[in-house]
């Protein structure tokens, strides 16, 4: 009964924090059996991080949009700046073009009196816009053509060269006249004005003979000033045009490729594509190879370390070993297999540094290398890997034949894979092999380095017989559709995932999203007032065996272990 309510108050509490109604009875598989229950409430959980993903699946916030250009801020620059250079480019590509500008006024004969001037002023603006069409036509085209002593241009090719305006209410024609160079520009608009001036005194005079004069005359306002600079093109517009261009096709990258970027990158992203929990990020160390795999930093205050590296990832897989504590309380897991969708994702890496990081708390722990196609624990551990696993299954030897111990604290002892055999699978879920993991349980947490569960199935058939399976993902390489089929494998075998590890993440998040690796100085500042005392281990001389050691805590059967599945309500 005591289980059950537990359990009620776990989904209740799950149900307050998602804010999401009960799902139907079908999908809620209890089963009789207490540790099939616990399993449950998970598989609860994971499918209401479901929902509430989906339902918010619809729109971005502001802060999204944020985090996507920020991921790619380099390629927003880029795009951004390259714009400006293309349209820069496409302004030397141009021809230029110089405009130069002219005016003349009509004016009507001589004012005699106030009344006289405003009929001349009136009289004047109407003839301004009359003579709007004479100023655009090919008769002074043809003057000008001649006057220039132009070659190979057209009348229409010089009619376009020139634009004519009329200011609203004045008795002024304004002329604008374009060229490739400045002299060209201000020849052009001063002899426009000059045969506008000849046009409107032929007009006017009609067939009058040449010794009489008209009232209306056109004479020169403003003369064409030398052009300093071209018109066209317009470099800082053109730049502007160029940026602005670049910078909404580096928006539009950004979002396309963050939609069809499928690769791991954030906790939230994974959870809500898998539905289960991420349990522990570990930061990028730009130092580990096939070699060098464990850090020397043991986290807390390890004053002694400058390695800031080591110390973030140090402090990862202590949080990483919390985690495991309080997943669940009553029955923490005691055989934990560590693996990957696909290789080169560094369960290695990770098995080898929790298996420290447990021992260091005081827990003894076996690392099993259950690799047996490509063994490389042992190699990370600088041990014997001759001898190991197989040989304890064959009947080769026994288990203190071939157990290693390794570390300061007597309590990390590391089981090689032995001789690659022809058959993994078959030994990996045969019933030796599951006598032999129930039988270091009792005195010791198990953890399993396990073969990528998407190559072959080793992973999956030690997971089915076991606590649960750790599944290790590399920041920026695994995709999510290749996670969701590892985890695929695991629910073919019934096996449990205790979460997912995202491997390899930067201290600061491409997405924004900040881990807290960088407090290192914080915690590694020395105050003043002497150093802390520091804590003495047991060196690995002074430790018992395996079977024979009297480990206090963790003495007994082991609890809440999965046992053969019983059908569902």
């Amino acid at each position: 009964m005591d289980d059950f309510l537990d359990i009620r108050r776990e989904i209740i509490g799950i149900l307050h924090c998602h804010k999401s109604p009960i799902p139907p009875a079908g999908e809620l598989p209890f089963r009789t059996a207490r540790y099939d229950i616990h399993d449950s409430a998970q598989e609860l959980r994971a499918l209401l991080c479901r929902r509430t993903h989906h339902q918010g699946d619809n729109s971005m916030e502001l802060t999204d949009y944020w985090k996507v250009l920020r991921a790619h801020w380099i390629s927003v620059i880029a795009i951004t700046i390259l714009g400006g250079i293309v349209a820069f480019g496409w302004t030397l590509t141009q021809t230029k073009v110089f405009s130069a500008d002219a005016s003349g006024i009509i004016s009507v004969g001589v004012n005699k009196d106030l009344g006289t001037a405003m009929a001349g002023e009136t009289y004047s603006k109407s003839r301004a816009k009359s003579y709007m069409d004479v100023a655009k036509s090919r008769s002074v085209a043809e003057t000008v053509i001649k006057d220039l002593k132009l070659q190979n241009t057209s009348p229409e090719q010089l009619i376009a060269r020139v634009s004519v305006q009329n200011p609203q209410d004045t008795a002024t024609l304004k002329f604008s006249a374009q060229a490739s160079s400045p002299e060209s520009a201000r020849d052009l608009a001063e002899a426009w004005v000059r045969a506008v001036g000849k046009q409107v005194d032929q007009l006017e005079r009609g067939g009058a003979s040449s010794t009489e004069t008209s009232i209306v005359s056109f004479r020169s306002l403003d003369a064409a000033q030398l052009p300093t600079s071209p018109t066209s093109p317009n470099t800082r517009l053109a730049l502007v045009i160029g940026l602005v261009a670049g910078l909404v096709a580096a928006i539009a990258y950004a979002l396309l490729r963050n939609i069809f970027d499928r690769r791991v990158r954030s906790v939230a992203q994974v959870e809500a594509e898998t539905g289960v929990a991420a349990i522990g990020t570990i930061p990028f160390h730009k130092n580990f190879d096939g070699k060098n795999r464990i850090v020397l930093s043991h986290g807390g205050n390890d004053l002694e370390n400058r390695n800031h590296q080591d110390y973030a990832v140090a402090e990862a897989i202590r949080e990483l070993r919390t985690n495991l504590q309080f997943m669940d309380v009553d029955n923490p897991p005691r055989i934990i297999v560590v693996t990957s969708a696909l290789p080169g994702e560094g369960k290695t890496t990770v098995v080898a540094n929790l298996a420290q990081t447990i021992a260091a708390s005081g827990q003894r722990v076996v690392v099993i290398d259950g690799d047996l196609r490509r063994p490389t624990l042992a190699k990370a551990f600088g041990l014997l890997n001759n001898v190991g696993l197989t040989d304890v299954l064959i009947g080769r030897a026994t288990l203190n034949d071939v157990l290693q111990p390794w570390g300061e604290t007597g309590d990390l002892f590391v089981l090689g894979a032995g001789s690659v055999p022809p058959n993994p699978s078959e030994l990996l879920g045969s019933n030796v092999m599951h006598a032999l993991l129930e039988d270091i349980a009792k005195h010791a947490i198990v953890l399993v380095d396990a073969p990528p569960l998407l190559p072959v199935t080793d992973a999956a058939i030690l997971t089915a017989r076991t606590d649960g399976a750790i599944v290790v993902s590399r920041a920026g390489k695994t995709t999510y559709d290749q996670l969701k089929r590892a985890l695929q494998n695991l629910e073919r075998v019934r096996g449990r995932p205790l979460g997912l590890i995202i491997n390899g993440v930067s201290r600061k998040s491409s997405k924004g999203e900040d881990y807290g690796y960088q407090y290192y100085t914080y915690y590694n500042r020395k105050d003043v007032g002497g150093e802390a005392a520091k804590a003495t281990h047991v060196s690995a001389s002074e430790s018992q065996p395996v079977d024979a050691a009297n480990h206090v805590p963790l003495d007994g059967q082991r609890r809440g272990r999965r046992r053969e599945s019983t059908p569902a309500l």
